[in-house]
């Protein structure tokens, strides 16, 4: 039986600097995981925590298809996490694996390691940010991206913030998950080439959005949440 907990959208966060370190926003922490993987508990719990305690991180569980076929078809599945992460494993050489998390779109790690997740992270804020706002009105939403250097491609993410799942089948047959950040929709807007952008576009599916603008080499220059 499946259950969610629904919370209102948060106020929009101001427009940044158009030229700041990484630590003036969220470090986007993906996790690739299956509630049909007996190996993913411990990542999905490292992510709940971060999505419970840190402001600094925008943890995002991106759910995938290839788990669906052995006993238990993952109800959060989605064929855009499946085809994202194979992206990431064509470009870091390992493939596509579960639990992994890749941190701001730079490095690859198994969901649980905790000990080189975290140092990643730190790293990650050193890192040039590009300015980014997201803000929502009724069901539209309104995404700005600052003037810089470089360029990237425009993503929006939905988001649901908890789910709980009775899993009755496959490894994790009997256990109850309790998920949160549970991407449910990922659309490319557009194209930034270095100039300032302002988009509204239809609001995603999933309680929360977040927008990434996303280098040609996978690195993500910019964040931002509702």
């Amino acid at each position: 039986m499946l259950s969610r907990l629904l919370i209102p959208f948060a106020v929009a966060l101001a427009l940044a600097p158009v030229a700041a370190d990484a630590g003036g926003r969220p470090v986007v922490v993906e996790l690739f995981t299956s509630q049909g993987c007996s190996s993913c508990p411990p990542a999905n719990a490292y992510l709940n925590e971060m999505a419970r305690d840190r402001r600094d991180v925008l943890p995002l569980a991106f759910h995938v298809t290839y788990w669906d076929r052995l006993g238990w078809k993952d109800p959060f599945s989605l064929q855009a996490a499946t085809d994202r992460q194979a992206r990431y494993g064509s470009r870091f050489g390992d493939g596509s694996y579960t639990p992994e998390i890749v941190v701001d779109g730079v490095t690859s790690h198994v969901g649980s390691d905790r000990n080189a997740i975290g140092p990643a992270i730190d790293r990650a804020k050193a890192s040039t940010a590009t300015a980014v706002k997201l803000s929502r009105n009724g069901d539209q939403v309104l995404v700005e991206v600052g003037h810089g250097e470089g360029r990237g491609r425009v993503l929006l993410v939905g988001f649901d913030h908890y789910h709980k799942t009775a899993i009755r089948r496959g490894e994790n047959g009997g256990r109850t998950f309790e998920e949160m950040n549970v991407v449910r929709s990922v659309r490319s807007l557009a194209d930034w080439q270095g100039a300032a952008l302002r988009l509204t576009e239809q609001a995603p599916e999933g309680e929360d959005a977040a927008v990434l603008v996303e280098a040609p080499d996978g690195r993500i220059v910019g964040a931002a949440r509702l």
